[in-house]
């Protein structure tokens, strides 16, 4: 008989006060386990560009951290697929001492990403064949635009199971896909052996039996790891798996650990820091509101709109005045979102207005999680370009009625497309997202040109400049 253990993490998210503790549990289990071998994988959403340091270096230093947890295989999420740029993406694993596995996705020309493997036959020390196969959550609205082609679940493993056959004797897929859709997978490939997923945070504490298929997931954030204890006959059939999970607040803390996650706060807080983006006038300090409304216009701009909707749950700080730098945008801003151009007939504008009215009550203190968000509250909803008059319910689109049979382009966030309060932007919208740049980017490149930073010969120019006006001033 052979004995394995499966560690395994999903959505860690960048929670890097989590990192030392798994760290050295994963060691552990690795070392000293009273089993025949131990494989660790990761279920994808490893990083999360709402970490200054993640932000600063484009993943690079999760990756760096990872390296240490000696994964055998990954498998990639939506916040390294779709919150990256492609040209992020395909340099991201340069130093990575793992492989990933990506049966699912392509280059726009077909070819296999160069940093993708589409899967891996790997066989233990006892002569067991497992098959891993990655899988990432399948989004075409969003893959597309950022230069990649995402292949369906079904069609994936249509294409790979032929492959494969013969190959194996245990197959595992690493799927960020949601529990939902490993319990469509394993309803329609019963020879899946074990999921190890991600993508839906669920925490399954024991693991879920989907028909023979085992299905494993440990919640968000790296508050547990995931460790399954497997049995494998002479004759390399499984015999049993044994899911269960680890919370990682019970592990013990060592002297050093706060220290390591601080410093890796602060190593990326200084790297943004030193990139300053723009000069703000006094108008901006402690004023959400005008951070809303140049925000607005930023993101208008970007799209190439007269209107614009943004929320101001968004704005987790205002912006101040002065000399404003990327961690002060990626505080105030950390959603990984990006812009959307929409097209909508001015009845369907209208009906998108009273859509925002009526939640408007609901959605300004409402508790939002996921979608990209990374605040508390949803918060008001601000126009740009648009009047409601709520006595008479008409809209006014730049100080005009609105027209019914007309088209209007609004700028608005991937965010509010896939939230469900406003249906007419995902039913009718004709919607454009645009990559690859983050809202904060799309804000920080406006703010930039809008009020840009002063060269220091600039300075000097100014100084001398005001100097020359108090003198006349003191001579009139």
């Amino acid at each position: 008989m052979e004995t394995l253990r499966i560690l395994h993490t999903n959505d860690l998210h960048s929670h890097f006060e989590h990192f030392p503790k798994i760290r050295r549990y994963l060691k552990q289990v690795q070392e000293m386990a009273a089993a025949d071998q131990v494989l660790t994988f990761d279920a994808g959403d490893f990083m999360d560009r709402s970490h200054p340091l993640s932000d600063a270096t484009e993943g690079r230093a999760n990756i760096r951290l990872m390296n240490d947890f000696h994964y055998d295989a990954i498998t990639i999420g939506n916040n390294e697929g779709i919150s990256n740029p492609h040209a992020v993406l395909e340099r991201l694993f340069d130093h990575a001492n793992f492989p990933v596995l990506l049966s699912n996705l392509r280059e726009e020309d077909e070819s296999w990403p160069a940093w993708a493997n589409d899967y891996k036959i790997i066989k233990t020390k006892k002569g067991t064949r497992l098959a891993l196969v990655g899988l990432t959550a399948a989004y075409p609205m969003t893959y597309g635009p950022n230069h990649w082609q995402i292949k369906m679940l079904g069609e994936t493993m249509d294409r790979v199971l032929p492959e494969i056959a013969g190959q194996y004797d245990c197959l595992i897929l690493l799927t960020h896909v949601g529990l939902r859709m490993d319990q469509w997978l394993a309803k329609h490939y019963p020879e899946i052996d074990l999921i190890v997923g991600g993508h839906s945070h669920t925490l399954l504490e024991k693991g879920v039996k989907e028909g023979r298929t085992w299905i494993t997931q440990t919640g968000k954030w790296g508050n547990y790891v995931g460790d399954i204890s497997l049995e494998i006959g002479d004759d390399h059939k499984i015999i049993s798996i044994k899911p269960t999970t680890v919370p990682v607040a019970d592990l013990p803390s060592q002297a050093g650990d706060e220290a390591e996650i601080a410093a890796l706060y602060e190593e990326g807080k200084k790297m943004l820091q030193s990139r300053q983006v723009a000069d703000l006038p006094e108008k901006f300090k402690d004023d959400k509101l005008a951070a809303i409304d140049v925000s607005l216009e930023a993101i208008a701009d970007f799209a190439g709109t007269d209107l614009a909707m943004l929320s101001t749950g968004l704005f987790l700080t205002p912006f101040k005045s002065g000399l404003i730098n990327q961690f002060d945008l990626q505080h105030a801003l950390p959603h990984p979102m990006h812009v959307v151009r929409t097209t909508l007939l001015g009845r369907d504008l209208w009906r998108l207005v009273m859509e925002v009215e009526k939640n408007r009550h609901f959605l300004e203190h409402y508790p939002l999680v996921g979608m990209g968000f990374r605040g508390k509250i949803f918060g008001q909803v601000y126009y740009r370009g648009i009047k409601y008059d709520p006595m008479t319910r008409n809209v006014f689109v730049n100080g005009q009625l609105l027209d019914p049979a007309e088209e209007y382009r609004i700028a608005v966030l991937d965010h509010y497309v896939l939230i469900p309060f406003f249906p007419t932007l995902a039913i009718v919208g004709e919607n454009e997202f645009l990559f690859p740049q983050f809202l904060r980017e799309v804000v920080g490149d406006y703010l930039g040109r809008k009020y840009p930073v002063k060269k220091e010969g600039e300075f000097i120019e100014e100084r001398a400049e005001r100097a020359e006006k108090r003198a006349e001033n003191r001579g009139s």
